[in-house]
């Protein structure tokens, strides 16, 4: 699941709002957006919807892959996230829900110790290199 070719991206306004852009990233196009209250027109994700949104993501498959690796009897797997800041400390929070009749006490905790490990947690807790460049 790791990640070692380079993905790209790319933004670009719309004009159909202040905010509003395309993104096209691996061959599927995404439209963003800032909120009515925020200026935007409320016509795709905000970013950092689409940050929680790419943890939850991450946090789900990791779950399912690990459960997969094992053979464990994991039905379906869901993770409900919230994200806010308190002063400058972004804060988010994962609730994980796992299905599974036959999953054992044990089974279940490691899953969930699993899903803290997911690569785009790891990323955000770590320390990137965000290189800005212009033409």
């Amino acid at each position: 699941m790791a990640q070692e070719q380079t993905i790209t991206a790319k933004v670009t306004e719309t004009g159909e709002s202040a905010y509003a852009v395309d993104i096209e990233v691996s061959g599927y196009r995404l439209k963003g957006d800032e909120p009515v209250s925020s200026g935007g027109g409320g016509l795709g994700p905000a970013p950092y919807d689409t940050l929680l949104a790419a943890l939850g993501e991450c946090t789900a498959m990791t779950v399912r892959w690990y459960a997969k690796q094992q053979n464990w009897p994991l039905e379906k797997v869901s993770v409900s996230l919230t994200y806010h800041k308190e002063g400058r400390q972004d804060i988010f929070t994962k609730d994980i829900t796992l299905v599974g009749d036959s999953l054992t006490q044990e089974q279940c905790d490691r899953l969930i110790d699993v899903a803290g490990k997911c690569p785009v947690q790891r990323t955000l807790e770590g320390t990137p290199v965000i290189r800005t460049v212009g033409k």
